[in-house]
Order: structure tokens, then sequence, then C-alpha cells
């Protein structure tokens, strides 16, 4: 598992791979009450690259225009409100020692308020909402910080198996310096009475580390008459590391 991690100066970041301690409660790739986990996890060899660099870019590409203060407000993309309940989003990016990662491309996704992905391949029977895409990103500050506006997700029903139901969860997406070191992971809820039969969450066998995926209510984040606040920090490597995943379902 190939994680990112501040360097010495704490300016940018390099690639860092699990020791055996640090990894053995890490999800395996092959879980199976995760269904399509038998389908997408490896199970040949790597085959090793003659010139890795040839395959990535030297940094992250933005998109078309660089990051703009809307892009981390999901309630403000769109002519309308969205419909939902309204919550800020915010934590800080550190390393294994607790130190800042600063200026790294942050990204979310998640459904709407219904649990409807603004997605073609979600046919899920719950109502779009013209007002949320339900994309954001933002950079982390001098302090490691990153801060998104958004709706708490609904939860929406999949074929894993049966009266399967994912829980309100928020896919969040990290870049270091090239597309290669791009971490994928998922913050629930506390309190979410699905938490315990989601198989993608229960694939991690450390209740503590489970926890590490779950956000916080912090009153002093919630802003006065407009939304709850939550507050998820999230670990880079070392024994503290937010849990990553290879894939997931959207």
């Amino acid at each position: 598992m190939t994680t990112l991690t501040g360097t010495e100066s704490d300016t940018d970041t390099h690639t860092h791979t699990h020791t055996d301690a640090e990894s053995e409660h890490h999800p395996p790739r092959d879980h199976p009450p995760y269904r399509s986990s038998r389908l997408r996890h490896p199970k040949q060899p790597l085959i090793p690259l003659r010139d890795p660099e040839a395959v990535e870019l030297s940094g992250p590409a933005f998109g078309v225009t660089d990051v703009a203060a809307l892009d981390s407000d999901l309630t403000r993309q769109h002519p309308g409100e969205p419909l939902g309940e309204r919550i800020t989003v915010s934590g800080r990016v550190l390393d294994r020692r607790g130190r800042p990662v600063r200026g790294q491309l942050v990204e979310l996704w998640q459904a709407n308020a219904s649990g409807r992905y603004a997605h073609q391949l979600d046919r899920h029977p719950a109502p779009l909402d013209p007002n949320f895409t339900g994309f954001g990103r933002c950079l982390t500050d001098d302090d490691g910080t990153y801060s998104f506006t958004t709706v708490k997700p609904g939860a929406y029903p999949w074929r894993n198996h049966t009266n399967a139901w994912r829980p309100a969860h928020i896919h969040f997406s990290l870049f270091g310096t090239a597309f290669a070191q791009r971490l994928v992971t998922q913050m629930y809820f506390p309190g979410d009475p699905l938490l315990p039969y989601d198989p993608i969450l229960r694939s991690v066998s450390d209740e503590s580390a489970r926890q590490r995926l779950v956000c916080a209510y912090d009153h002093d984040l919630s802003v006065p008459e407009w939304s709850l606040g939550h507050r998820w920090d999230i670990v880079l490597d070392g024994p503290s590391a937010t849990l990553f995943e290879e894939d997931d379902d959207h």
C-alpha cells in the first residue's frame, strides 16, 4: 500500500510504503462479504515498469481552471439551494508526526440528500437534485486544513447482498505530487445505524481504525443559522493513519 507523507520541510509529499506492523489491520483486498472485491483485487504479480515517470504527470492537473473558493462550497455551485441538511466538513491533513501537509489537493464526491449520485450509472429510483452535483475540491492551507460546505448525503441501496444499504458517507481523494500518489477513502457519520451492517467499513478489522473513518460533530464548526459542523482529520501514514481503499462501489 502506498501513501503520502510530508517531507522534512513539510512543503510537499513523497511516497511511503507501510511496514507490516503498520498495515496488519488494513482491509484485505479480497473481503468476501464485500462481493465485488472478488472481481477487483489483483490476482497476478504486479508488472514492473521500465520508465515509471512515463505513466504519471509531474503534478496533479486541477482541471481547466485553478481551484477556486466556489469549488469547496457544494451548496453554491448552481442557481438554487440544494435540498438537505447543510453541513460543514473540515479537518487537517497530517503526516505521521502530526505535521501539517500543505498545499495538497483534496477532492470529495457524494450522493445527494436522497442517496442519489449525479452519475449516469446510478439508477437508484431516488430523486436527483438539479442544484446539487456532489463534487468539490480545495487545497490545504499552511496549517494543513481543508474545509467544505455541502449537504449530508442519504443512505442508498446496493446489490451486494439482500437488503443491503450503504450508510451515509462522503468519498475523499488526496493527491501528492503525481497521479500515482492518489489516495481514496470514505468518511462516515457518528451514530449511523447502518454502520454495523456495512461490509466495506467492516472489512477494517481493527475497531480503532474503523473509528478513525467516522467524523465527529464539532459545535465550534457549526455556523449559526447555516450549517452543522463535522470534523475529520486525515493522517496519511504511520500507526494512526486513516485507512485508504483500493477501489469503491462508485
